[in-house]
Protein backbone atom coordinates (compact mmCIF):
# COMPACT_ATOMS: atom_id res chain seq x y z
CA UNK A 1 0.00 0.00 0.00
CA UNK A 2 1.50 3.24 -0.92
CA UNK A 3 1.73 6.25 1.89
CA UNK A 4 -0.57 8.61 0.18
CA UNK A 5 -3.58 5.69 -0.19
CA UNK A 6 -2.70 5.31 3.47
CA UNK A 7 -2.85 9.16 4.53
CA UNK A 8 -6.20 9.45 2.37
CA UNK A 9 -7.76 6.71 4.39
CA UNK A 10 -6.60 7.87 8.32
CA UNK A 11 -8.14 11.14 6.80
CA UNK A 12 -11.25 9.75 5.76
CA UNK A 13 -12.04 7.02 8.36
CA UNK A 14 -9.09 7.89 11.06
CA UNK A 15 -11.29 9.77 13.28
CA UNK A 16 -14.40 7.52 12.87
CA UNK A 17 -12.16 4.43 13.85
CA UNK A 18 -10.36 5.95 16.90
CA UNK A 19 -13.70 7.19 18.27
CA UNK A 20 -15.09 3.23 17.95
CA UNK A 21 -11.63 2.38 19.45
CA UNK A 22 -12.14 4.48 22.38
CA UNK A 23 -15.58 3.33 23.09
CA UNK A 24 -14.79 -0.48 22.69
CA UNK A 25 -10.79 -0.14 24.63
CA UNK A 26 -12.59 2.03 27.49
CA UNK A 27 -8.83 2.94 28.08
CA UNK A 28 -6.95 5.80 26.25
CA UNK A 29 -3.75 4.16 25.81
CA UNK A 30 -5.45 0.53 25.01
CA UNK A 31 -7.36 2.80 22.40
CA UNK A 32 -4.28 4.39 20.83
CA UNK A 33 -3.09 0.66 20.84
CA UNK A 34 -5.67 -0.52 19.19
CA UNK A 35 -6.23 2.23 16.42
CA UNK A 36 -2.68 1.88 15.63
CA UNK A 37 -2.51 -2.00 15.38
CA UNK A 38 -5.60 -1.86 13.10
CA UNK A 39 -4.02 0.82 10.64
CA UNK A 40 -0.62 -1.32 10.76
CA UNK A 41 -2.53 -4.54 9.80
CA UNK A 42 -4.34 -2.66 7.21
CA UNK A 43 -1.17 -1.96 5.98
CA UNK A 44 0.42 -5.32 5.89
CA UNK A 45 -3.10 -6.70 4.24
CA UNK A 46 -3.50 -3.55 2.20
CA UNK A 47 -2.15 -5.06 -1.36
CA UNK A 48 -3.47 -8.51 -0.57
CA UNK A 49 -7.14 -8.11 0.06
CA UNK A 50 -9.41 -5.75 -2.18
CA UNK A 51 -11.08 -3.72 -0.55
CA UNK A 52 -14.77 -3.69 -1.21
CA UNK A 53 -17.40 -1.02 -1.31
CA UNK A 54 -17.08 0.05 2.31
CA UNK A 55 -13.45 0.56 3.82
CA UNK A 56 -14.70 2.03 7.04
CA UNK A 57 -16.28 -1.45 8.00
CA UNK A 58 -13.43 -3.74 6.47
CA UNK A 59 -11.53 -1.04 9.17
CA UNK A 60 -13.84 -1.84 11.84
CA UNK A 61 -13.83 -5.25 11.20
CA UNK A 62 -10.04 -5.33 11.84
CA UNK A 63 -10.35 -3.62 15.02
CA UNK A 64 -12.85 -5.85 16.11
CA UNK A 65 -10.85 -9.11 15.34
CA UNK A 66 -7.89 -7.42 17.15
CA UNK A 67 -10.07 -6.47 20.34
CA UNK A 68 -10.93 -9.66 20.45
CA UNK A 69 -7.78 -11.25 20.18
CA UNK A 70 -6.41 -8.94 22.72
CA UNK A 71 -8.90 -10.18 24.92
CA UNK A 72 -8.62 -13.19 24.60
CA UNK A 73 -4.53 -13.50 25.97
CA UNK A 74 -5.46 -10.98 28.67
CA UNK A 75 -8.54 -12.41 29.83
CA UNK A 76 -6.22 -15.27 32.00
CA UNK A 77 -4.49 -12.37 33.03
CA UNK A 78 -7.15 -10.31 34.10
CA UNK A 79 -8.59 -13.20 36.06
CA UNK A 80 -5.21 -13.62 37.90
CA UNK A 81 -4.86 -10.05 39.08
CA UNK A 82 -8.09 -9.07 39.22
CA UNK A 83 -7.61 -5.80 37.27
CA UNK A 84 -9.58 -4.09 35.37
CA UNK A 85 -9.87 -0.82 35.00
CA UNK A 86 -13.05 0.49 36.43
CA UNK A 87 -15.55 3.35 34.53
CA UNK A 88 -14.92 5.31 36.91
CA UNK A 89 -10.96 5.42 36.45
CA UNK A 90 -11.95 6.65 32.91
CA UNK A 91 -13.83 9.45 33.37
CA UNK A 92 -11.51 10.73 35.48
CA UNK A 93 -9.13 11.34 32.45
CA UNK A 94 -12.13 13.52 31.48
CA UNK A 95 -10.97 17.33 32.60
CA UNK A 96 -13.58 18.77 34.40
CA UNK A 97 -14.57 22.52 33.56
CA UNK A 98 -14.89 24.92 37.15
CA UNK A 99 -17.92 25.98 36.45
CA UNK A 100 -20.80 23.95 34.83
CA UNK A 101 -23.96 24.65 34.78
CA UNK A 102 -26.60 22.69 36.32
CA UNK A 103 -28.34 21.25 33.27
CA UNK A 104 -24.81 20.56 31.63
CA UNK A 105 -24.48 18.62 34.72
CA UNK A 106 -27.53 16.41 34.42
CA UNK A 107 -26.87 16.21 30.65
CA UNK A 108 -23.10 14.57 31.59
CA UNK A 109 -24.26 12.29 34.30
CA UNK A 110 -26.94 11.01 31.87
CA UNK A 111 -24.42 10.40 28.85
CA UNK A 112 -22.38 8.54 31.51
CA UNK A 113 -25.09 6.41 32.93
CA UNK A 114 -25.91 5.53 29.59
CA UNK A 115 -21.81 4.59 28.48
CA UNK A 116 -21.80 3.01 31.98
CA UNK A 117 -25.26 1.10 30.64
CA UNK A 118 -23.86 0.20 27.61
CA UNK A 119 -19.94 -0.37 28.74
CA UNK A 120 -21.93 -3.26 31.07
CA UNK A 121 -23.01 -5.19 28.15
CA UNK A 122 -21.32 -8.49 27.06
CA UNK A 123 -19.05 -8.03 24.07
CA UNK A 124 -21.73 -10.00 22.12
CA UNK A 125 -24.43 -7.15 22.49
CA UNK A 126 -21.96 -4.13 23.54
CA UNK A 127 -20.04 -4.49 20.01
CA UNK A 128 -23.17 -4.43 17.51
CA UNK A 129 -24.70 -1.37 19.67
CA UNK A 130 -21.55 0.46 19.32
CA UNK A 131 -20.91 -0.37 15.39
CA UNK A 132 -24.91 0.71 15.21
CA UNK A 133 -25.57 4.20 16.92
CA UNK A 134 -21.71 4.98 17.13
CA UNK A 135 -20.23 4.15 14.11
CA UNK A 136 -23.74 4.08 11.92
CA UNK A 137 -22.85 1.51 9.97
CA UNK A 138 -26.05 -0.42 8.51
CA UNK A 139 -26.90 -4.41 9.94
CA UNK A 140 -25.14 -5.97 6.59
CA UNK A 141 -21.87 -4.09 7.37
CA UNK A 142 -22.38 -4.92 11.03
CA UNK A 143 -22.96 -8.69 9.87
CA UNK A 144 -20.16 -8.51 8.19
CA UNK A 145 -17.77 -7.43 10.55
CA UNK A 146 -18.68 -9.71 12.98
CA UNK A 147 -19.15 -12.41 10.97
CA UNK A 148 -22.30 -13.05 11.31
CA UNK A 149 -25.92 -13.74 10.33
CA UNK A 150 -27.95 -10.33 9.66
CA UNK A 151 -30.26 -11.73 11.91
CA UNK A 152 -28.41 -12.27 14.30
CA UNK A 153 -27.16 -9.17 14.53
CA UNK A 154 -30.75 -7.54 14.33
CA UNK A 155 -31.85 -10.02 17.15
CA UNK A 156 -28.57 -9.00 19.09
CA UNK A 157 -29.20 -5.20 18.92
CA UNK A 158 -33.11 -5.77 20.02
CA UNK A 159 -31.79 -7.38 23.24
CA UNK A 160 -29.38 -4.75 23.71
CA UNK A 161 -31.83 -2.17 23.72
CA UNK A 162 -34.05 -3.98 26.26
CA UNK A 163 -31.53 -4.61 28.37
CA UNK A 164 -30.41 -1.14 28.18
CA UNK A 165 -33.87 0.43 28.94
CA UNK A 166 -34.15 -2.12 31.77
CA UNK A 167 -30.97 -0.90 33.22
CA UNK A 168 -31.35 2.57 32.77
CA UNK A 169 -34.81 2.61 33.87
CA UNK A 170 -33.77 1.02 37.35
CA UNK A 171 -30.96 3.73 37.65
CA UNK A 172 -33.38 6.47 37.14
CA UNK A 173 -35.64 4.71 39.54
CA UNK A 174 -33.21 4.12 42.30
CA UNK A 175 -31.96 7.98 42.04
CA UNK A 176 -35.40 9.06 42.24
CA UNK A 177 -35.96 7.28 45.30
CA UNK A 178 -33.19 8.76 46.47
Amino acid sequence: MRQEELEQYIREYGKDLYSFCRFVAWDIEEAQDLYQDTFLRFCETGDKVVIAKNPKSYLMGIAVNLYRNEKRKLSVRRRITGVWQSVEEMDADIPENARLLEEEIIVREECQNVRRAVASLADEYRLPVLLFYMEELSLAEIAAVLRLPEGTVKSRLYRAKKILKRKLTEKQEGAEQE
